[in-house]
């Protein structure tokens, strides 16, 4: 294991940015620790429909889980300004404030060797479905939650400025987001990935 220091400027978000490192590095991983403050979070909290978003000056008190290239598992805790602590599953739109330190460790594959015969190293398999979300948009966040939740592989791409913007805008002929594409083809935003799942489709391309 290596461990890596992620430092993250005001205004960034903070689940997309991790999601960013697993799929740059190429590497699976978990958080190690975290010292910073928010802006505004985004949780899902056990048994509630839609995530949970507070605002204000918000101290980071946990995060915890896992991230690789296909997605992460982190939950967040954090107090608010009456010491009041909060938690649950993080999701985009969770905002730095001033800043946050974010030490992960990365898990280092060690290949099997064989000293009759060493077999040659497959090549990584790119994810079927692809994902184009905005921060703050609660329709990219029930999106995400969605392929999360049915372990569906994916790829992240957060429209977090207006050169990504007009990437995709070029792209596909849209302002709205999420878009989403499988196997490069555009399928539309969050109702179609919705009517793909009631289809009995959508868990085929895991």
């Amino acid at each position: 294991m290596r461990s890596l220091a992620l430092k993250l400027s005001p205004g960034s978000d903070l689940r997309l940015s991790i999601e960013k490192l697993g799929r740059d590095q190429h590497s699976s991983g978990f958080v190690l620790g975290v010292v910073g403050n928010l802006s505004q979070a985004s949780f899902q909290c056990p048994g509630r429909k839609d995530p949970t978003v507070l605002e204000g000056n918000l101290e980071i008190i946990t995060l915890n889980g896992t991230f690789s290239p296909n997605g992460v598992h982190l939950h967040l805790s954090l107090s608010d300004g009456d010491c009041q602590v909060w938690g649950g599953h993080l999701e985009p739109g969770t905002l730095v404030l001033k800043g946050a330190d974010v030490l992960v460790g990365l898990v280092e594959e060690q290949p099997h060797i064989n000293s009759q015969l060493t077999a040659p190293v497959p090549q990584q398999v790119l994810p079927r479905v692809e994902i184009a979300v905005m921060p703050k948009c609660p329709w990219s966040a029930r999106a995400l939650r969605l392929l999360q939740n049915l372990e569906i592989p994916h790829t992240v791409n957060s429209v977090d400025n207006d050169e990504s913007f007009y990437t995709f805008r070029e792209r596909t002929n849209l302002d709205t987001f999420p878009q989403v594409f499988v196997d490069g083809d555009l399928i539309g935003g969050y109702e179609s990935l919705a009517e793909l799942h009631k289809s009995g489709k959508l868990i085929e391309l895991r």
